[in-house]
């Protein structure tokens, strides 16, 4: 009995040191940028009780990321930039957590942090260059910085995050209408025009592309989908991916399923991801070290008198 306890909890260390460097590039799941968030002059473009930190603090996070991803292949002009430029085959977690590092920075950083790491995001995204053919067969030019390519990538990342945290978590503290309002902040810092603010209009935005005929899928389509489905992911850690991808194959509006060549399985898997994620919750405890980081930000400012927070901008 002692023994099967002891090897339970070894598998359970394992297991928790690969999914932590898997989301953030290190064992103990805090990169060195985290502790920048313990600094800065304000509160942020949210703090404590937001929407944002609610959902982006949360475990169904996980699934969202898949979700957006998955989405994200549907605009030929953002598949191009990701197949031209991206190093996912050879590096597919140095493109996770440069994701993970703007989002989660913009989130719980100060709102100079926010605004310099967005800056950051920008330079790169100028360098990002090339041609796609669109849904008609038209040769395009693209830039990552294209508007049209920064609205797509706005509005299936928020989408993703608010549909995973609605199923899978906890209910938002203003609902979904804040959630989105509040994150319209992040669309204005690298760019984004006329961003929603609200769930309905972040719906009407997102099938406008669809409407459109600007969305397509094809080969490129088909193979981004089938890295995404099969990641070099340490082999203890594919069975709950498994599952999680399943569960945003399941949330994806049908439509889009189709879009992507892609079967909602009959098994309960929206109930299955939500165990898999209590589970990662137990494996990972509650506490994010992005949020604990930033908590000790907003206890000093409180202590100096200083807490306010740069919504009021």
């Amino acid at each position: 009995m002692h023994t099967r306890t002891a090897q339970s909890g070894t598998v359970a260390a394992r297991w928790r040191s690969h999914l932590l460097s898997t989301l953030s590039g290190r064992d103990d799941g805090r990169p060195e940028w985290v502790g920048e968030m313990a600094e800065g002059d304000d509160v942020g473009f949210f703090g404590p009780g937001s929407a944002s930190w609610a959902v982006h603090g949360g475990m169904a996070t996980m699934v969202a990321g898949i979700r957006a991803l998955l989405m994200q292949t549907l605009h030929p002009g953002a598949m191009a930039g990701v197949h031209d430029w991206s190093r996912y085959r050879e590096d597919p977690l140095g493109r996770l957590t440069g994701t993970i590092r703007w989002l989660v920075t913009v989130t719980f950083g100060d709102s100079e942090l926010a605004r310099r790491e967005s800056a950051r995001v920008a330079r790169f995204h100028d360098r990002v260059r090339g041609e796609y053919l669109d849904a008609s067969g038209d040769p395009r030019p693209y830039s990552a910085g294209d508007p049209e390519l920064l609205s797509w990538v706005h509005l299936v990342f928020t989408d993703a995050f608010l549909a995973s945290h609605t199923l899978w978590d906890s209910p938002i503290p203003g609902g979904p209408d804040r959630y989105v309002d509040e994150w319209a902040v992040a669309a204005e810092l690298i760019g984004v025009p006329d961003a929603p603010h609200s769930a309905a209009e972040l719906r009407h935005q997102l099938d406008a592309f669809a409407d459109a005929g600007v969305l397509k899928s094809d080969e490129r389509v088909a193979e981004a989908v089938r890295f995404i489905r099969h990641p070099p992911l340490a082999k203890g850690m594919m069975p709950a991916y498994r599952v999680m991808f399943a569960g945003a194959v399941a949330s994806l509006p049908p439509r889009y399923r189709r879009m992507l060549g892609l079967r909602r399985s009959p098994l309960p898997v929206i109930w299955a991801t939500g165990r898999v994620l209590a589970i990662v919750r137990w494996f990972m405890g509650s506490s994010s070290s992005s949020e604990d980081a930033a908590m000790v930000r907003v206890r000093r400012l409180e202590t100096e008198g200083r807490a306010t927070n740069s919504s009021n901008r």
